[in-house]
């Protein structure tokens, strides 16, 4: 696989993580709580496959008809006064929401998780413009002070400790150092209860838009969203073209499979719809409504009859939750906007394949993305169909190479069975050249033991059993 910018700090950011077992430790431990409350809340549903399947019909049936419930959605929130904005870029995007922010003559912002938001930089081009951006996610906030990426979907924070969280507060807020949980969600509260009252715009994002009415859905746990959306005088919604489902009905099987699949609720905390500005004899609401449609590459995505599916996804991270390369890499090594299985799968087609190949073959192929999907998009062949690209566009010669060497081997079973002869005499001697330049399988024995090859393999045994 050639070395693209990417991919080296990539190689170097996982050496780093890999190594680091506290790291490992704080990771295993939070997704291991997280499993035994999801299977919980799954077994409670009367037949978590048939939802699955279900979900996964609703959002094919929405992704091939993007063109249609687009223009349904955009002409029902448009009729109570809310105003939609097409972006087909990230340049186009953050121009629009410069333009609506320096229309308004605002001086400062608040804003809710947004995965978009990461996706266009959007805090940066704010901030370099002169503008006050201040994140009022609990787990956004403390990355914000960190100045760091989310470094999950669902858990943007879940890589820091109690402790280290306090020193950031400490060092960034002058709070007292705490390791009372309590008491550090209200050091944080104490702060972004101000940014809420003096903000001019909230920037919020989109887990749903329904096309029959025209309506956003915000799922959230701390209710920081609905006060990013109500207090300001501006409201401006980004979200991805892909979230969309086609009637309001569709929610009823989609915010508990969220709450399930996210976070192991039966239900998130806080689930609002959002359908325009405040009306007339509303006590509350924004006085604009802006939705900014963003495309950024996803019609080249829709445009694959192969890896469609993957629009369909929620970005509940349940595909993150269960790989084994995540849970040792962590999130920040990506060094994309989405990590994990999904985030392998959408990053070459949202940015490039060439530099970002990296990824896809970062993978064990062990299916448990694709199993834990509550939409169940296909990830881990995506993942393979992705190689298969990578190499069929831009080959490097060794690659290729190594690839015909790979056909050859498994399409002859002689040859196949000649290699099972040479391993068994090759890990006799391999103890003598084990992490030397020699060692063809260094890569793999500078942090694990090479596995035995079996003294008689099946083929053998079958043979002498007759």
């Amino acid at each position: 696989m050639s070395t693209t910018p990417a991919a080296a700090e990539f190689k170097k950011e996982a050496a780093v993580i890999t190594r680091d077992l506290r790291h490992r430790a704080v990771i295993r431990g939070a997704l291991k709580k997280y499993e035994v409350v999801r299977d919980d809340k799954k077994a409670r549903f009367q037949n978590w496959q048939q939802a699955r399947y279900l979900a996964s019909d609703i959002k094919w049936d929405a992704v091939n008809h993007l063109d249609t419930y687009l223009a349904e959605f955009a002409k029902n929130l448009e009729a109570r006064g809310g105003k939609v904005h097409w972006a087909s870029d990230a340049a186009q995007a953050r121009e629009i929401i410069l333009g609506i922010v320096k229309e308004k003559n605002a001086k400062a912002i608040v804003k809710s998780k947004v995965m978009t938001g990461e996706e266009i930089h959007i805090n940066e081009a704010l901030e370099e413009a002169g503008y006050e951006v201040v994140e009022s996610d609990l787990g956004e906030y403390i990355c914000q002070l960190r100045k760091e990426a989310p470094y999950h979907f669902v858990f943007p924070a879940m890589h820091l400790t109690r402790g280290e969280i306090s020193q950031t507060f400490t060092k960034e807020l002058g709070s007292a150092p705490t390791n009372s949980p309590e008491e550090l969600t209200m050091i944080a509260r104490r702060v972004l209860r101000e940014k809420y009252i003096k903000a001019d715009i909230g920037i919020s994002g989109a887990n749903f838009a329904i096309a029959e009415t025209g309506m956003i859905s915000i799922t959230e746990n701390e209710g920081n969203a609905r006060l990013t959306c109500a207090l300001p005088k501006t409201h401006i919604a980004l979200m991805g073209i892909e979230k969309l489902l086609p009637k309001l009905s569709d929610l009823a099987l989609f915010l508990p499979m969220l709450g399930t699949a996210g976070c192991g609720q039966l239900l998130t905390g806080y689930n609002t719809m959002y359908g325009g500005p405040k009306q007339p004899g509303e006590a509350d609401g924004p006085e604009e409504f802006h939705v900014v449609l963003l495309d950024n590459r996803r019609t080249d995505l829709l445009a694959s009859s192969e890896q469609r599916d993957a629009l369909q996804c929620m970005r509940c991270g349940a595909c993150l939750n269960v790989c084994p390369i995540y849970k040792n890499i962590g999130g920040h090594t990506y060094g994309t906007t989405y990590q994990g299985p999904i985030g392998s799968v959408i990053t070459p087609h949202l940015r490039n394949l060439q530099e970002f190949k990296h990824l896809v073959f970062c993978s064990s192929l062990c299916g448990a993305c694709t199993e834990a999907c509550p939409v169940k998009i296909d990830l881990h062949h995506h993942l393979l169909q992705s190689r298969r690209d990578a190499i069929a566009e831009k080959a490097v010669w060794w690659e290729r190479l190594t690839f015909k060497a790979c056909a050859v081997i498994f399409n002859h079973a002689w040859v196949f069975s000649l290699g099972e002869k040479l391993g068994r005499i090759g890990q006799i001697f391999h103890p003598l050249i084990k992490n030397t330049p020699l060692d063809p399988a260094r890569a793999w024995t500078a942090s694990r033991e090479l596995p035995k090859v079996a003294p008689q393999t099946f083929r053998e045994w079958w043979s002498h059993r007759k």
